[in-house]
């Protein structure tokens, strides 16, 4: 997945910050100065501290127990498509505004938190480096999660941020599908053969029916949930 165009200082402009908000709370983003200051905390910790993911995948699974214990892999998955949709949202999201920049985990910090989208800020100088949605999928792979459901999960998360972002403001859901489109041509994501819409249906499945045990609580976007559909989730 090729990292969207880096513009330096980009949060300078107030706008920008107020138009992502509009589009709605997984949108919003705060700037931050390096290093970030508590409680926000380098987002690269999950990568540069295996315990650091762990305890984030394991606080997800607590949190889901109320219909039994997960399996790890279950909340493994939940927590990558929080996380993932939480990044996506904001860079789909400037791109749309012809605003595109850097979303890499050197530039972007946050604050653990569940029960919505975590607080989110990028630096305000961004120094750039690998792409946070791509190092982290790879990161989940160690939770024994398929590469072909972490990267339905990033496809899923695209096409959301893009129909959430047309339904807000239709005079830019163009630019938004484009930018969504851009993710799902990655190879990885279904064979790089989706594009996104209403008419959106992922080949795999994230895995959260498993916590109702009943394909009925399947997403709206789920393989599981196309007419006839026998398939067992990769």
């Amino acid at each position: 997945m090729p990292p969207p165009k880096r513009l330096a200082g980009w949060f300078s402009s107030p706008p920008v910050a107020d138009d992502l908000a509009a589009f709605g709370p997984f949108f919003a983003v705060q700037r931050h100065d390096d290093p970030p200051i508590a409680p926000w905390r380098p987002m690269a910790e999950l990568i540069d501290n295996p315990d650091a993911l762990t305890a984030r995948v394991q606080k997800v699974r607590t949190a889901l127990m109320g219909n039994g214990e997960p399996q790890i892999r279950v909340a493994a998955s939940v927590a990558h498509l929080g996380l993932v949709a939480r990044l996506l949202a904001p860079m789909i999201g400037t791109a749309a505004l012809g605003e595109p920049v850097s979303w890499s985990l050197a530039d972007l910090a946050w604050q653990d938190q569940l029960g919505g989208p975590y607080p989110l800020s990028i630096a305000a100088q961004p120094t750039g480096g690998a792409p946070a949605v791509e190092v982290l999928t790879d990161a989940f792979g160690r939770f024994g999660v398929s590469r072909k459901v972490l990267w339905g999960n990033v496809g899923s998360a695209a096409n959301s941020a893009a129909q959430q972002i047309g339904r807000a403001r239709p005079d830019v859901a163009d630019r938004a599908r484009q930018a969504a489109d851009a993710v799902l041509a990655d190879p990885r994501v279904d064979g790089g053969a989706l594009r996104s819409g209403p008419a959106f249906r992922r080949s795999s499945c994230c895995l959260i029916y498993q916590l109702a045990g009943d394909r009925a609580a399947c997403c709206g976007d789920c393989v599981l949930t196309a007419p006839g559909s026998d398939q067992t989730p990769a």
